[in-house]
């Protein structure tokens, strides 16, 4: 992300919380809390974070919820009931993908079930492909155990990814920027160019950890499409 110099607005995450209604199933409040509809099915970042269970004061009382941290164009909260639809199909796309895939963006989408019910289904951008899941006994399944594991496997690649700025990370990512753009036979200032339009820098030793992974995704792409 870039920052913008000057006034704005305040640099907080933007809150998104779902729910079923005639013709969107997630939305934002404004700044006197009046909900604002996403009509937008789909949620594209890097997950950061994930807090399981958390009690939050609602109008109706305190209840426990689901709150899936996402980097995109700035960062997002996802906020879900903890026992919803929601949450449970979350959790259960999330358990299903491995590490690695969790250390790229991905698509999170929202869809209408019946009555008050909104499912989740993640999906690799890259592919289009939806993360497969199996509802298969759900009902004894302990969704606090799950939701546990999964908090740990996010968090565990967090901690990974914060020695990414280490010279011996970089520049093992760095090296595979250099093999995808020779077999893209693109040339030095070609790269600069795309740099500077996508990101705003020159060079790859400027980008951000999150900067250069999405670099390296898009490298993969083009080499998919060649």
């Amino acid at each position: 992300m870039n920052v913008k110099l000057g006034f704005g607005s305040i640099p907080k995450p933007q809150y998104v919380f779902v729910s079923k209604e005639h013709d969107h199933c997630w939305y934002t409040l404004s700044d006197d809390t009046k909900p604002i509809p996403i009509y937008d099915k789909a949620l594209t970042g890097l997950i950061t974070g994930i807090e399981i269970d958390k009690k939050v004061e609602t109008s109706h009382g305190e209840k426990e919820k689901t709150d899936l941290h996402i980097l995109a164009d700035k960062p997002y909260v996802v906020r879900s009931g903890s026992e919803s639809y929601f949450a449970k199909s979350l959790l259960l796309s999330l358990d299903v993908l491995t590490c690695e895939q969790l250390r790229h963006p991905l698509t999170i989408a929202v869809s209408p079930g019946d009555k008050t019910i909104v499912f989740c289904t993640i999906y690799n951008p890259l592919t289009y492909r939806a993360v497969g899941v199996s509802w298969d006994g759900h009902k004894e399944t302990d969704w606090q155990a799950l939701g546990h594991k999964v908090s740990l496997k996010i968090n565990n690649i967090q901690n990974v990814n914060q020695d990414f700025t280490s010279s011996k990370h970089r520049e093992g990512f760095i090296a595979q920027t250099d093999t995808y753009l020779s077999q893209l036979n693109w040339s030095p200032e070609q790269g600069r160019e795309f740099l500077q339009q996508k990101y705003g820098k020159r060079s790859r030793y400027q980008l951000s950890e999150t900067e250069l992974l999405d670099f390296i995704d898009y490298l993969k792409l083009q080499l998919t499409h060649s």
